[in-house]
């Protein structure tokens, strides 16, 4: 599986343990950037693992900030990402067996290396179940963002 990797600044810090992580669970990095600890904004990172992920170079994502909350509202912007943040085992796998996330967010200041490294191999190794419930939730959300596309909601 590829995996797009994206980070701003305030993940920097644990992008050469999330790399390792998922090249040893055998699977490809695509790496989306930064490269830096300087400061940089989110929603650039969000949006390039997005586009990655959507133009097919990528199976999968994840996405590194501080809280990681920034950066899963700015990919959730996108549509066909389903992005969650995880900061526990259980919500990392879940999200994909029931959910279909594709794209895992990580608050590097919330979490240590050794607990990112098991939400990463968590993801990973899950699969969608493609059970009739799952689908038909997966299928409600699919048809929200639909809707929202078609601008069926109203805007402040």
């Amino acid at each position: 599986m590829r995996i797009a990797l994206g980070c701003d600044h305030g993940g920097f810090p644990l992008k050469q343990r999330v790399i390792a992580v998922v090249q040893g669970a055998g699977h490809e990095i695509v790496d989306c950037g930064t490269d830096s600890n300087c400061s940089v904004d989110y929603p650039d990172f969000a949006r390039k693992v997005g586009e990655t992920i959507l133009a097919r170079q990528a199976d999968r994502g994840i996405l590194v900030c501080g809280s990681g909350v920034g950066i899963s509202v700015a990919a959730n912007k996108i549509p066909g990402i389903r992005a969650g943040v995880c900061h526990d085992i259980y919500s990392a796998h879940q999200g994909v067996e029931h959910d279909d996330m594709n794209v895992l967010c990580l608050g590097a200041r919330i979490i240590g290396e050794e607990v990112a490294a098991e939400l990463v191999r968590a993801f990973v190794n899950a699969k969608f179940t493609n059970e009739e419930r799952h689908v038909r939730r997966l299928n409600k959300l699919l048809e929200i963002e639909h809707d929202a596309l078609a601008g069926k909601f109203a805007q402040r």
